[in-house]
């Protein structure tokens, strides 16, 4: 029996014509295997292009808000000191940083008690930290949805060649039909692993930016607190 089924495979592998085999033969491309994938390599696609656009975005935002003058906090001080409350606020103007929102929402409250100015300037913080990890979320569902959706093409090429075998009731095997299936369930599995690690690793690295810029918010929250405490 094994004999047989031996003898019908070499059969079958005779029958393909030679055109076949020096196609088979040539290197494939990306974009000739991207298109072996079906509907589901377009979705990765999309997807990648969305993470790329969200990563480039963040990274401009936030090395724009990590950038700051560092005689900012200095010049806010002697201004308040000097009574100059509306030259403080136009600095925090012309500066447009999340820093300086905070500091100018803390100098809007001076004159009211300590606990008001600092409840005042968390929440101009928890705004400015929600500002900057817009599109986190979807880039952290790209990370993790990319992979599924590779799998998901990986059991629908499976689906697809086990139909076609059945399809034969039995009788000799293209094989050239059933790689379809087979390079659509290998394919998307790549494509979605490739997309969701990239994905994953540019949601870390934004994380990592993200946290020094809150860092940094903390940091000069605590500098205009301190400067309100100073005797005058």
């Amino acid at each position: 029996m094994n004999f047989l089924l031996i003898q019908q495979a070499a059969e079958d592998i005779a029958a393909v014509p030679e055109s076949a085999v020096e196609a088979a033969a040539e290197p494939m491309n990306l974009w000739q295997m991207a298109m072996y994938g079906g509907p589901i390599m377009i979705v990765l696609a999309l997807m990648f292009a969305l993470a790329v656009y969200i990563f480039i975005e963040r990274l401009v935002t936030l090395k724009k808000a990590k950038e700051e003058d560092k005689s900012f906090m200095n010049r806010i001080k002697d201004y308040i000191h000097d009574g100059k409350i509306e030259s403080a606020i136009n600095l925090c103007h012309e500066t447009d940083t999340p820093s300086a929102h905070m500091v100018e929402k803390g100098i809007s409250r001076i004159g009211r008690p300590m606990s008001d100015v600092l409840v005042a300037i968390e929440n101009v913080g928890n705004i400015e930290v929600q500002r900057l990890e817009k599109g986190m979320v979807t880039m952290a569902t790209i990370s993790g949805g990319a992979p599924m959706l590779g799998f998901l093409g990986t059991v629908t090429g499976m689906v697809s060649t086990f139909y076609n075998m059945a399809a034969t009731g039995g009788g000799t095997i293209d094989i050239s039909t059933l790689s379809e299936g087979m390079y659509q369930a290998m394919v998307t599995t790549v494509g979605g692993l490739i997309v969701g690690i990239i994905a994953y690793f540019a949601y870390n690295y934004l994380t990592s930016r993200i946290q020094t810029v809150v860092n940094i918010l903390e940091s000069r929250t605590m500098e205009f607190l301190d400067l309100l405490n100073e005797p005058a």
